[in-house]
């Protein structure tokens, strides 16, 4: 019940994000309007979590908790994360400069990283990885939630088997590791967000098949191997990006199970 009413919030704060420049029907299309509507309903989406935590589950949900410097921490991790893979990119040589495009796209792209970071890990760290934690363990559940993270990304443009496997790996084991240590959405979020940010609007590399402007005109050869650039997926579907990422994710599962966060095999229903 939580996943659907988060699910159905996500998709109306998607739809007004890009609708709004598309409905005004004659009216100037007003910055501060997509901005302000944007932002209040990311922030909404964990307000309206916390509430529904609180009335399905009878507690306080300490993983939204604002925890500022985690959320910074994360944000300052997927930026590393990808300027590491646009690095090796070009000591590899198939990352060429090319000048500035300017900043012209780079709003909408972090809007979309914003709406991604926030609506992606409420929904599937906060609900999908939680409750199948609590019903089937951490292992099961770290598994089940990165393979549906990845099958959701299967239909994207560009996208194939190797591209689903990656984002399933890199992304949804990475970040679910990142929520075990933690206990807490910030850090997931902020690394999510950064990561798709700096991806598409700093290096103007498509976001999971989706096509982006940002700062720099930085392309990678078209006839470099797809499973070095990921092709026209974008970096997320790379061994460049796998190896990455995966790395920081062993990190996040060695730091939690020295914690005492990793969470043995059970067979318990929820429902919620």
């Amino acid at each position: 019940m939580i996943g659907f009413i988060q699910l159905t919030a996500l998709g109306f704060t998607l739809a007004f994000h890009f609708e709004y420049p598309k409905a005004h029907k004659g009216l100037p299309y007003l910055p501060a309007i997509d901005w302000i509507g944007t932002l209040g309903l990311c922030l909404g989406l964990m307000g309206l979590y916390a509430l529904l935590v609180r009335l399905f589950e009878a507690r306080w949900p300490g993983e939204v908790r604002p925890r500022p410097l985690l959320l910074g921490c994360g944000a300052l991790l997927g930026l590393g994360l990808f300027c590491t893979v646009y690095a090796i990119y070009a000591m590899m040589g198939v990352a060429s400069f090319r000048g500035v495009n300017g900043l012209d796209g780079v709003g909408g792209v972090l809007l979309v990283a914003i709406v991604a970071g926030f609506g992606e890990e409420i929904l599937f760290r906060g609900v999908v990885f939680r409750v199948l934690e609590e019903s089937l363990g951490t292992l099961l559940a770290v598994t089940l939630s990165a393979a549906l993270f990845g099958l959701m990304h299967a239909g994207n443009p560009g996208a194939t088997t190797f591209s689903s496997v990656a984002i399933a790996i890199e992304a949804g084991g990475m970040l679910a590791c990142a929520y075990i240590w933690s206990r807490s959405l910030w850090p997931p979020i902020g690394i999510h967000l950064a990561w798709n940010f700096t991806q598409g609007g700093l290096f103007s590399q498509p976001i999971s098949g989706q096509a982006a402007t940002g700062l720099l005109n930085f392309p990678l050869s078209p006839m470099a191997n797809p499973l070095i650039t990921g092709g026209a997926f974008g970096p997320e579907a790379s061994v460049v990006s796998l190896a990455v990422c995966v790395s920081l994710g062993a990190v996040f599962l060695v730091l939690a199970i020295r914690a005492g966060r990793w969470r043995p095999l059970s067979f318990r229903l929820l429902l919620d």
